[in-house]
């Protein structure tokens, strides 16, 4: 009797522990708040009801259904043009019960609508995320997220221990992920940690990405800021990576690891701290007998030497961390690293028929590589410490950024006294040469000028707000773009860009650089500088366009001081169409081109809180029923003393003179 109500009692609790895990599941999916949302401002917002409104409404149903909840990844889209939706959902990886993952996906949808109104969003809870977007999801870039779960998490008593085991745990579950194709770009797992502990991991993709990549990117950044606590959190559009210290999913999809350890060895705690304190004594007396020597050369030869093997050094280690003059915290992961002797082979050692220009830094060579493929080698000055800056800033800054409106880095070279950048070749050179010279102009249509325009307000879209860190240009000028075989364009020449963390909008500087004709008023007067600085740039390049000549030469025309005071003129005179080129009205509609005009002058706008960001103005160049606002005046003259880039060995022209000094109007 007594063992029939044991029986009883234990199936009671069961049942009981089965219906609290359940309930414990749900309330994980239908009542806890999103760990983040991205939901940005600077997109534009739709309109309820309106017809972007009701495709959302109709793709976040798709999302939630039994056939995408079964298939724990599901992509779709509705509409057409601008009021086009895309859509994206998936579920963690150790969800076998699509009920759980379909009530994760409605709670998503559901909180999205509640919480964004923007054409751009993504939501991502514990079991599951949604995202979607007025834009195709096919270009990929990291954008990893941080959530503020992080910050409150605790410390471990021993990061470089605890960083040891996480990294061993987190590579071998990034691998399994990304390269097992059992595992659908999912992997869970754990290993032991000393002290009775055990630290758990969690990695994940959606299908068809960079996963590797993406991953790498991401289990960067998890080092970089939580390596020394006891749970940390990443995520980006493409993946996320995750870790705490008790376990936060479904054991039985999950890997044990057992971290390896010394087996041979009979050394002492002793034995070691005595071999470390004698190698740090003995480094300690080298680096003093070095530091004498270096004393006793000419001071200033010896900050020259320093200095470039510091920033040498620097772009020669994987992952390492660099402070400009000003401040910038910038770090490098991979580096392509070629010999100086493939480069000069691909180049006919440099030769004169392989030129291709000559630019402040250095002259740029097409080279062929043993594979084939064509390069241009921008080979920088050998004694230019501008020069140096500009390799240090291009490898570390834009190394790792991909988009099909940034020219590529391919590489770099590195062997003494010679400084080399490869970039992927570009065979129709810069925009200069065909927007400024009438024979060429002509052979190219409206179409083609629209597409090389909206090319380029794309590729700084990517690095105003779609990179991880915002990134400012500051020299954006028709030279620094480039045209591929498509005539597809490419920003160049990243020398001078800048870094923001995310909550910053602008910087000062005191070394004012650019070139006159392209900046904007606030940088060259003040040193400011933000997004809204290569927005003039942008509108002043989009003017260049239109009407085929220079902003910087444009006073010997007699026109008017500059292209922009003409085009303000024009504007004001109801004369919009005398501002543009006789030859594009023959291949394009008036009122399109006249269009363009307009958001031209939005962007050259004095005041750079008048100017629209980048999002706004990729929107406007892709919408033709979109009321324009009225554009204010923009800068109509600005004295300026000159001097020459010095680190050029030849004689600049008018448009490769850098601003000295800057004179108030």
């Amino acid at each position: 009797m007594f063992g029939a109500k044991a029986d009883r009692c234990d199936i009671g609790v069961m049942v009981a522990m089965l219906l609290f895990m359940i309930l414990s599941l749900n309330g994980v999916v239908s009542g806890a708040d999103p760990i983040d949302t991205y939901c940005p401002s600077e997109f534009p917002l739709y309109s309820l009801n309106s017809s972007f409104h009701n495709n959302l409404k109709l793709v976040l149903r798709l999302l939630s259904s039994d056939n995408a909840s079964k298939a724990g990844f599901y992509d779709t889209s509705i509409g057409q043009g601008p009021d086009k939706v895309y859509g994206q959902s998936l579920c963690r990886g150790d969800i076998s019960n699509s009920t759980a993952c379909k009530e994760c996906i409605e709670k998503a949808s559901r909180d999205i609508m509640n919480r964004c109104k923007s054409e751009n969003a993504m939501i991502w809870y514990n079991l599951c995320q949604v995202r979607y977007s007025f834009q195709s999801f096919k270009v990929v870039a990291y954008t990893g997220k941080y959530p503020q779960q992080n910050n409150e998490e605790k410390k471990v008593s021993d990061p470089i221990r605890f960083r040891e085991y996480l990294t061993y745990l987190m590579s071998n579950l990034s691998d399994e992920a990304a390269f097992n194709p059992d595992k659908n770009m999912f992997a869970a797992g754990e290993v032991d940690y000393p002290g009775n502990k055990t630290i758990y991991g969690l990695v994940q993709c959606i299908p068809d990405s960079q996963c590797s990549s993406c991953l790498t990117s991401a289990f960067t950044e998890l080092t970089e800021c939580c390596s020394d606590l006891e749970a940390g959190i990443i995520l980006d559009r493409t993946c996320n990576i995750r870790f705490q210290l008790s376990q936060f999913f479904n054991a039985s999809s999950a890997y044990r690891l057992i971290y390896p350890t010394s087996t041979g060895g009979k050394w002492k705690s002793w034995m070691i701290v005595l071999i470390m304190c004698g190698s740090v004594l003995v480094l300690a007396l080298l680096i003093g007998l070095a530091t004498a020597c270096l004393r006793r050369k000419n001071d200033r030869e010896r900050d020259e030497e320093i200095s470039e093997r510091t920033l040498l050094q620097e772009l020669s280690t994987p992952k390492s961390v660099a402070v400009t003059e000003e401040g910038d915290l910038i770090s490098s992961d991979e580096l392509l690293f070629m010999t100086l002797a493939v480069i000069k082979a691909a180049t006919d050692d440099f030769s004169d028929t392989n030129k291709l220009g000559q630019g402040g830094f250095g002259a740029v060579y097409k080279g062929v590589l043993p594979d084939g493929n064509e390069i241009a080698v921008k080979r920088l000055s050998r004694k230019s410490w501008q020069g140096m800056e500009e390799l240090k800033n291009e490898v570390i800054l834009i190394a790792k950024l991909q988009h099909k409106n940034l020219v590529r880095l391919l590489g770099c070279a590195l062997e003494g006294d010679e400084k080399l950048l490869i970039y992927e070749f570009m065979s129709n050179k810069s925009l200069d040469q065909f927007i400024f010279d009438p024979e060429k102009r002509s052979k190219l249509d409206w179409k083609t000028y629209h597409g090389i325009i909206s090319g380029i307000a794309r590729g700084l879209l990517y690095l105003h707000e779609e990179s991880r860190l915002k990134i400012i240009h500051r020299d954006l000028k028709p030279n620094n773009v480039l045209l591929d075989h498509e005539l597809l364009a490419k920003i160049s020449d990243f020398g001078m860009a800048r870094i923001f963390s995310e909550n910053q909008n602008a910087a000062n500087t005191k070394r004012v650089v650019g070139t006159y004709g392209y900046m904007a008023p606030e940088y060259a007067m003040e040193g400011l500088f933000s997004v809204k600085s290569d927005v003039f740039s942008f509108g002043v390049i989009m003017l260049e366009i239109i009407i085929g000549k220079r902003n910087s030469g444009f006073y010997m025309t007699e026109l008017a001081p500059t292209l922009l005071a003409y085009a303000w003129r024009l504007w004001n005179e109801g004369k919009e169409l005398d501002f543009v080129d006789p030859m594009l009205l023959e291949s394009c509609d008036a009122s399109e081109i006249v269009r363009c005009v307009h958001i031209g002058l939005l962007c050259v706008q004095e005041n750079p809180e008048h100017r629209p960001t980048m999002s706004n103005v990729v929107v406007l160049l892709g919408s033709e029923s979109m009321v324009l606002p009225q554009p204010r005046q923009p800068p109509l003259s600005l004295g300026r003393v000159l001097r020459a880039d010095p680190s050029t060995t030849t004689n600049p022209s008018v448009k490769e003179m850098i601003f000295s000094d800057i004179l108030p109007r």
